[in-house]
């Protein structure tokens, strides 16, 4: 429903920290000037049990602390959650008022209705206020499905004085004792009173009874089980709200329908009169996502020119490369402001310091302090207009920030440019629900997972060696992945990101709604300069051909991404040097489209059976292609596994499956079975099963190489060891 959700958040707790960081954005483009939203308002509404969620709760002091007082939280506390109370023995909005308070929230409490209010009058010693706040939930929700006898019974029984106080009431009067939160006057106050409060959040924590005025679901357990009303239920259910329906009526709807017929007040009444006004006073019968943001300018080719010319003499990591067109999109007079580049703590590592003293870390309070590095170029400042968002170490939180840029083209109908980078393992892998969210909420962006690869980053532990992120991205249908090798491949994936996610792409011409998802690596490697014959078309497809062997003897085909593609060349190398083997260089900038392309293909055929059969792209770039291919990425095997029913050869995988391994890069990858040695004898092997190699051949290489052996690394230069 692309033009009925604006705000779909997937899972419990991400409204919660996808509210306060869409606050805090509302106030980011205020402070820098690219859009006044002084006069909007962020509201969430949310549930007790919800609050469980670490990320309800996660965030919390990031509102106070930038005091959003454009952000209203209003938390339905009915005290139930599937199965249960949320805590029986215990008391919920005590606790959540609690929490809030002490995070520097304004908190309002609507716990009781009107009718309670003459009680609480008359209880000038306070037993029945301590008597409310002795009782635990578990007791109040069974107090919501008993009557008006039980409740006089075992709530005010206990004491003398209380049941005075309600002697003068009838069990009936006693039963429909109202909870606050449906008590429309006080909901009313409390939600003036939040809308004028300053200087800080404020939260709502309203009383409330699941299923009330449906009997059959009042308070009950078993309430989200429950999913059809019985015809008495319905009656009752009709008298509660004083429906002018007959018995008659009902009954013959519910042998029809198995439901209750349609009631209208009718055009004239005052409740139609007063909705039709407040929606008309809101924009529409409906919410509706337009998207009204004017388009932007584009940087031309020359933007991307000094990354097609490679790295020369030099080495540098892909990370790099992306970080540097960053930098350079930042200088853009008219894309440059858009730009929103997000972090969690990682700036340094990235190599993005040097953004400190220009762009600046946003803080709405500015920078209250003499910074401990002032004194260098490159000293960290905080500004109020600053560029970059500093998320700290929450990726859950940068992702919220990425989500409310990349959503704000049809929020705010201003084009914002997230580009969120982040330790590859920590994207997909930890926040994948939050990534999900962003999708759904047809945000757009660049996702940058750096330091990727199962065996590149070496010496933090294994819980930061990624070896399956892209497969976690292929589950994600507006994740436009790719796993570049090259600076050039890189400078075309980017450049093309924006004008799909920007530019006139889309359906509409107004941009396409996906996001653009590089992993990219900090080992420096050598960066080949842009060919004059390149095959862009190839690269934003997923596979172009980098070298095609000249010479004579057995041929193989070899493939790689990323910073695999080093490892096949040097294969290559090998394969021509000592073995007499013939290999071509296709570098696979995304195996996950190629994929999708495959399985496009075959559903076309599927639904047009009498017509031209569609071929998958990855076949047709292999059409004639000599030989047994060999697949090789820093990634489990079952990321180039994704295309296998498409390569029309003899096809070959090595992965890096598996938790990894805490070593050198080269002994990892000997580990994997994936270095330049592993890749020869799986291509000789390849050849020998073809019978177009001496399989003892085959065995002479695995024992000269040790591709067995980790510890045979050990004299391997390690590159980038400090990266």
């Amino acid at each position: 429903m692309p033009d009925f959700w604006e705000f779909p958040t997937v899972s419990m707790g991400l409204t919660a920290i996808g509210s306060i960081y869409q606050a805090r954005f509302n106030r980011y483009l205020d402070n820098r000037g690219i859009k006044d939203t002084e006069q909007q308002r962020v509201w969430a509404f949310m549930g007790d049990g919800e609050m469980a969620e670490p990320e309800s709760l996660g965030a919390i002091r990031v509102a106070a602390r930038e005091e959003l007082d454009n952000l209203t939280w209003v938390i339905n506390c009915n005290l139930q959650q599937l199965d249960g109370p949320v805590t029986g023995n215990g008391k919920i909005i005590q606790e959540l008022e609690a929490n809030f308070r002490g995070a520097g929230w304004n908190v309002i409490k609507v716990v009781w209705g009107r009718e309670w209010d003459a009680l609480l009058a008359r209880d000038v010693d306070g037993v029945l206020v301590n008597r409310m706040n002795s009782t635990p939930d578990g007791a109040f929700q069974t107090y919501s499905t008993e009557d008006g006898a039980y409740v006089r019974e075992h709530f005010f029984g206990g004491d003398p004085r209380l049941r005075k106080m309600v002697e003068h009431m009838s069990d009936t009067q006693i039963e429909k004792l109202p909870r606050g939160g449906h008590d429309y006057r006080k909901v009313f106050a409390a939600f003036d009173a939040a809308s004028k409060h300053t200087g800080q959040p404020t939260v709502i924590l309203a009383h409330t009874i699941k299923g009330w005025t449906i009997d059959a679901l009042e308070g009950k357990n078993a309430t989200h089980q429950m999913k059809k009303l019985t015809l008495p239920d319905l009656k009752k259910f009709r008298d509660r709200l004083y429906l002018p329906i007959s018995d008659r009526d009902l009954e013959e709807s519910y042998e029809k329908t198995g439901g209750a017929p349609f009631f209208h007040p009718g055009a004239d009444a005052p409740e139609i009169e007063y909705m039709l006004e407040r929606r008309k006073a809101l924009g529409g019968s409906i919410p509706r996502r337009v998207n009204r943001a004017a388009a932007l300018k584009l940087p031309g080719d020359e933007m991307y020119a000094e990354l097609k010319q490679g790295s020369g003499k030099n080495k540098f990591a892909s990370t790099m490369a992306v970080v540097r067109l960053l930098r350079d999109w930042m200088k853009d007079p008219e894309i440059g402001e858009r730009l929103v580049p997000i972090a969690p703590d990682e700036y340094r590592t990235f190599g993005m310091d040097s953004m400190f003293p220009s762009a600046k870390v946003y803080n709405p309070g500015g920078q209250q302090y003499e910074s401990v590095d002032r004194k260098m170029l490159l000293s960290y400042k905080e500004s109020a207009q600053g560029q970059m968002l500093h998320e700290g170490i929450s990726e859950a939180g940068a992702m919220a920030s990425a989500t409310a840029a990349g959503s704000a083209y049809s929020t705010h109908g201003e084009h914002m440019i997230p580009f969120y980078i982040f330790y590859s393992m920590f994207g997909f892998q930890r926040t994948g629900d939050s990534i999900w969210a962003m999708a759904d909420q047809l945000a757009r962006g660049f996702l940058i997972g750096a330091t990727a690869g199962r065996t590149t980053l070496t010496g933090e532990g294994l819980q930061h060696a990624d070896g399956h992120s892209p497969l976690l991205a292929a589950t994600n249908p507006a994740i436009v992945h790719y796993d570049p090798a090259f600076s050039y491949e890189i400078s075309h994936i980017m450049q093309n990101g924006l004008e799909r996610m920007y530019g006139t792409g889309g359906p509409d011409g107004q941009g396409e709604d996906v996001i653009f998802y590089l992993t990219v690596y900090n080992e420096p490697v050598s960066m080949p300069a842009e060919p004059s014959d390149v095959d862009v078309d190839g690269i934003l497809r997923g596979i172009h051909q980098v070298r095609r062997a000249e010479g004579e003897g057995p041929r193989v085909q070899l493939m790689a991404s990323g910073v695999g593609f080093p490892w096949v060349e040097e294969a290559a190398r090998l394969l021509a040097e000592e073995w007499g083997v013939q290999a071509d260089l296709w570098s696979v900038t995304s195996w996950n489209e190629l994929a999708r392309d495959g399985a496009a293909a075959e559903q076309w055929n599927l639904l047009h059976p009498g017509e031209e059969r569609r071929t998958a792209y990855v076949s047709d770039k292999l059409a004639g292609a000599q030989g047994p291919v060999v697949a090789v990425s820093d990634y489990m095997r079952a990321v180039p596994l994704q295309i296998a029913r498409w390569v029309p050869a003899d096809y070959r995988v090595l992965g890096a499956d598996g938790f990894g391994f805490a070593d050198t890069r080269p002994a990892a990858r000997r580990f994997f079975h994936i270095d330049a040695v592993s890749v020869v004898v799986q291509a000789l092997q390849a050849l020998a099963d073809a019978g177009d190699f001496p399989v003892e051949k085959v065995v002479e290489a695995a024992q000269r190489y040790r591709i067995d052996d980790p510890t045979a690394t050990k004299d391997i230069k390690q590159e980038g060891g400090d990266a």
